[in-house]
């Protein structure tokens, strides 16, 4: 079963379009190629300047789990964390069976 991880990032003041352009590069650079990596959307939230909401969807936590431990060996998120006030909101989510009686 998949999961999916909805991701707040706050920008630095007025560089909004900025970290967006960085998450775009990023993706591209290395999303296609991710074990378990289904793809993502973002979103500007439209009452809050800098903020960004990204919704990704993964085949596994494990599988999201390797790349975020890769992508910290290597310094790939660096010029994201250079944009933000402070570390990601991050929430992993997974469907819930129905309780519905059968």
């Amino acid at each position: 079963m998949s999961i999916k991880v909805i991701i707040e990032f706050r920008s630095k003041p007025g560089r909004r379009g900025d970290l967006h352009g960085a998450l775009d590069a990023l993706v591209q650079d290395q999303g296609s190629g991710l074990d378990g990596y289904l793809g993502s959307t973002r979103y500007a939230v439209v009452d809050a300047p800098d903020l960004l909401v990204e919704i990704a969807e993964w085949t596994t936590i494990e599988a999201r789990a390797k790349h975020l431990e890769e992508a910290k060996a290597t310094g790939a998120f660096a010029t994201v964390f250079e944009l933000l006030t402070g570390p990601p909101r991050v929430t992993v989510l997974r469907d819930l069976p129905s309780t519905a009686a059968k």
